[in-house]
C-alpha cells in the first residue's frame, strides 16, 4: 500500500508519500480500506514536535472512515464489508490507503452517509459536541463564533440556528459568503481593523482562535456573557484576566483538556454521528486533497486557507 510516512520533526515537507508494507489487524483490531483520512489541526502540532513523544518512522492521521476488508482474531465476521469510520486515538497510521483499528472504535455507518462527513465528524464532530455542553446555547442568546468558515465554527454556526439563537460568524473576506449560506445572522472580516466597533451584548463567544482575536471578542459580551475557549488558532490562548470579566460579570471556560472527557470519547462520537444521521450537524468539507498532497494539506490549513474540514482521498 501507499502511505504517507514521517522520519523527523519539521516542516510539512518532512511528510513523504512512499510504498509499505499492508497492516495486518492483531487480535480485536480490523483493517479499513481507506476511503477518507481527516486531517487535524493537532496533526500539525504532532508534525512538528509539540505535542508528546512519537516513534519514528510513523504514518500520522488519527480520523479514518471507510470499509473493513481483513479482520483480526476475536472479531465478529459481521464487521466484515461494513462501512464504518474511527478515531485511531493515539495509534495515528490514518494517512494511508489501509489502517487497523480496533474493533471497539468503530462506528457502524449507514449507506447514506458519505465517507468525508464521517471522517468529519468523529474528531471534529465529537469536540463540538463536549463544547457545546460547556456553552449551552439557548433560544436567548446572540452568540459570536470565531473561525465560523472552519469545520467546528460551520457546526456552532448550525447548533446556534437549531435552537433559535442569533448567531454572527467572523471570518476572512473570501469565506464570509459561506458563513452566510451556512446560517448566521451576520458575517464580519476579523482581518480588518475595528472589526469589532460596534459589537456588544453578546451572550456567548465560542473562541478557538485565540489572540488579539479573542481578546477583542471578549470585549463584546455583555453583562453575564459566556467566553468558551476551545482551542487558539493563533498561535496564543486569549488572554484573560480577573479584571476584564468583573465589570460585565462574565464567566471564561475552557471546553477542552480533562473537560472534554466527562462524558466520555464514545459518548461524544455516538451524538456526534447521530447529528449528522439526523440533519443535526451538516459538517463544511473543503474540497479532498490526494493522499501524496498531504504536506499541501498541512501547509493550507497551517496558514488558515481551507474551508471546512480537511480529507484526504487515496
Amino acid at each position: 500500500m501507499f502511505a504517507i510516512r514521517q522520519y523527523e520533526f519539521g516542516p510539512a515537507e518532512n511528510l513523504r508519500f512512499e510504498e509499505v508494507p499492508d497492516p495486518e489487524p492483531a487480535a480485536g483490531q480490523v483493517r479499513v480500506t481507506v476511503a477518507a483520512a481527516g486531517v487535524h489541526l493537532v496533526d500539525t502540532t504532532i508534525r512538528k514536535g509539540g505535542f508528546g513523544p512519537v516513534a519514528f518512522p510513523m504514518t500520522p492521521g488519527r480520523e479514518v472512515a471507510g470499509v473493513v476488508t481483513a479482520l483480526g482474531d476475536d472479531v465478529s465476521s459481521d464487521w466484515l464489508g461494513r462501512r464504518v469510520v474511527a478515531h485511531l486515538g493515539q495509534a495515528n497510521g490514518g494517512y494511508a490507503e489501509l489502517a487497523v483499528a480496533g474493533v471497539g472504535a468503530l462506528h457502524a455507518l449507514s449507506d447514506d452517509v458519505s465517507f468525508e462527513a464521517a471522517v468529519a465528524m468523529i474528531g471534529t464532530g465529537r469536540t463540538v459536541v463536549a463544547v457545546l455542553d460547556s456553552a449551552k446555547l439557548t433560544k436567548d442568546d446572540v452568540v459570536l463564533v470565531t473561525s465560523a468558515a472552519g469545520g467546528m465554527g460551520a457546526l456552532f454556526v448550525q447548533e446556534a440556528r437549531n435552537v433559535g439563537a442569533q448567531v454572527i460568524g467572523l471570518a476572512s473576506t473570501e469565506k464570509l459568503d459561506l458563513v452566510m449560506d451556512n446560517g448566521a445572522d451576520a458575517a464580519i472580516d476579523y482581518t480588518q481593523p475595528g472589526w469589532a466597533d460596534g459589537l456588544k451584548d453578546m451572550t456567548v463567544v465560542l473562541d478557538g482562535v485565540g489572540g488579539e482575536a479573542g481578546a477583542l471578542a471578549l470585549k463584546t459580551l455583555g453583562v453575564s456573557g459566556r467566553h468558551v475557549i476551545y482551542g487558539w488558532a493563533s498561535g496564543a490562548m486569549t488572554p484573560i484576566s480577573t479584571e476584564a470579566l468583573f465589570p460585565n460579570s462574565l464567566t471564561a471556560t475552557v471546553a477542552l483538556g480533562p473537560g472534554l472527557m466527562r462524558r466520555g470519547l464514545r459518548a461524544l462520537e455516538e451524538e456526534s454521528l447521530a447529528g449528522l444521521a439526523s440533519g443535526r450537524f451538516v459538517p463544511a468539507v473543503h474540497p479532498p486533497f490526494a493522499l501524496k498532497d498531504a504536506p499541501k494539506a498541512h501547509e493550507a490549513l497551517e496558514s488558515r486557507a481551507t474551508a471546512g474540514k480537511v480529507v484526504l482521498k487515496p
